[in-house]
């Protein structure tokens, strides 16, 4: 009698677990991850997209591949689900978290795009914002939108489309062009397209654009008017938790979509960075560090990007941070396994960097697309400078993992000096974490703690933590905090002055990395 009790008791349980379905678009894939509600992932299905590379310092991507595999990986993930016991009616929410600044124009009536998707990272626009620039300078746009005018942004590559793509063109002039980051691609396709599809974005993305007033969180009519952006292309802005539309067309057919971030701001939430000088440091096919500055914009001085951290309702008030974006980060471990084949897979980098104790003098700026936070020189390249004949590929191996830590250290002193905040500690997630040593680097390189979460996965987790929010599936951010623990602590390893020697040899070769383009 008690086991059939006891077996109930389970059935009941099972049957009213709320599941929310994570979205995470990112620059080589898209995944999907179910999570529960103790924030554990239940099910998941990943898929690699094509990385399109028509000219030297272009990427691109194909629109309709990424909306096919997010379907597939929706799809699939819902089998795995049910495979593992559970319900697809157990899934009662949907959060999207995507690559920023990634831009797309399509056709309202044949929902075809235009053109490829151009990826963030892409050059192309290189001689535009130097246009730009000259101008009014590169900061003229910055006291209303908190960032530089640089290749990074998406208004820059919706000008290139205006001006070199006659499709995007004529249909600006038709009034049937639609402009949006993946984030709003994917909701007007997942909500039904040229059939009602909304026409959304929220605020962590409409910021990277260099078209929203940053204090208002709305479209800026005179930056668009300057530009000659038609404010009926840009979609409505809404906040970061809240139901955006309804599922049309995939397993989850009517399950309400509401949650949307783009994936650093994700981070930041999944991070449980909720609080004024909380920060974290994301390591994925860039490098990207945050801190919550609060409830005002900070203006940087010192080459940050000031932009909102998230805002968790339509009524809740905008939290603020102040960003440092590094363009190549997991980047350059697939450029020496895919271009170099110095390694066949990511996980023998910690391996064979371990096997030396330095990188014997070698150091590696790893910039192929620029420089990003706090240079922001578009003319810089790749260089790895210092070698000898005793070189070996695990020195080279090493000096990139030191050369995304230090990276990140350059950007967490801009970020100290424009706060005026001194961290006590680092938080970090994203794939690359995995590897011990270039945390331990880290570390060293910082000299505070750097501490991993129990699920490095964060991005999505902060998707869903915005969806659960807006569903009631979390009462509030109180409940977050405890769903994903420290794992491991990296403590300093090395004292100041090592650590100094380590950020001048690197600053040296960075200014020969310059003027290269």
């Amino acid at each position: 009698m008690q086991s059939t009790l006891l077996l109930l008791v389970l059935a009941l349980s099972a049957s009213c677990a709320k599941l929310i379905a994570s979205i995470d678009q990112g620059t080589t894939s898209t995944r999907v991850i179910i999570f529960d509600e103790k924030a554990r992932a239940v099910a998941s299905h990943q898929k690699e997209h094509t990385q399109i590379y028509p000219k030297d310092g272009w990427c691109e991507h194909d629109p309709l591949e990424i909306l096919a595999s997010t379907k597939e990986c929706l799809d699939t993930a819902v089998t795995n689900l049910e495979a593992e016991g559970g319900s697809v009616a157990d899934v009662v929410g949907i959060g999207i978290t995507n690559q920023r600044e990634t831009t797309i124009v399509w056709d309202k009536n044949t929902g075809k795009p235009l053109h490829n998707a151009i990826v963030w990272l892409d050059l192309r626009t290189a001689e535009l914002a130097a246009e730009l620039e000259a101008e009014g300078g590169k900061d003229r746009f910055r006291a209303t939108c908190g960032l530089p005018i640089s290749t990074y942004f998406s208004a820059v590559k919706l000008l290139w489309l205006m001006r070199n793509v006659p499709a995007v063109a004529e249909a600006i002039a038709a009034g049937t062009a639609l402009f949006g980051t993946i984030d709003t691609w994917l909701i007007w396709n997942l909500s039904g397209g040229v059939d009602g599809g909304a026409h959304v974005t929220d605020v962590s993305n409409a910021g990277r654009t260099m078209l929203m007033d940053l204090e208002k969180c709305v479209w800026h009519a005179p930056t668009c008017e300057t530009l000659g952006v038609p404010l009926e292309l840009l979609p409505t802005i809404r906040s970061n938790s809240e139901v955006f539309a309804h599922m049309v067309g995939t397993r989850l057919e009517g399950v309400p979509i509401a949650g949307c971030a783009g994936d650093q701001h994700a981070a930041m939430l999944g991070q449980c960075c909720l609080a004024s000088g909380q920060a974290k440091c994301t390591y994925g096919t860039g490098c990207f560090m945050l801190m919550n500055v609060g409830e005002a914009p900070v203006a940087s001085t010192h080459g940050l990007l000031s932009t909102v951290c998230f805002q968790l309702g339509p009524d809740a008030p905008v939290q603020y941070a102040l960003e440092g974006s590094v363009a190549v980060a997991g980047r350059a471990v697939q450029w020496l396994r895919d271009s170099l084949q110095l390694v066949t897979s990511a996980k023998e980098m910690e391996p064979l960097a371990r096997s030396v104790d330095s990188t014997e003098g070698v150091t590696f700026v790893p910039a192929f697309s620029g420089l990003f936070a706090p240079y922001w020189r578009s003319d810089a390249r790749g260089c790895i400078v210092g070698m000898t004949l005793y070189t070996t590929k695990a020195h080279i191996c090493r000096a990139a993992l030191e050369a995304v830590a230090m990276q990140a250290r350059e950007v967490l002193d801009a970020m100290e000096a424009d706060s005026s905040v001194t961290l006590s500690q680092l938080k970090v997630d994203g794939g690359m974490t995995v590897n011990s040593l270039l945390m331990q680097m880290q570390a060293d390189a910082i000299q505070v703690p750097v501490r991993r979460p129990r699920d490095v996965e964060t991005t999505a987790m902060g998707a869903a933590f915005a969806a659960g929010l807006a569903l009631g599936v979390w009462k509030s951010t109180d409940e977050l905090t405890a769903l994903n623990p420290t794992d491991a602590t990296f403590e300093p390893a090395v004292g100041p002055e090592e650590s100094a020697a380590k950020l001048a040899r690197w600053q040296d070769a960075i200014q020969r990395s310059l003027d290269l383009a």
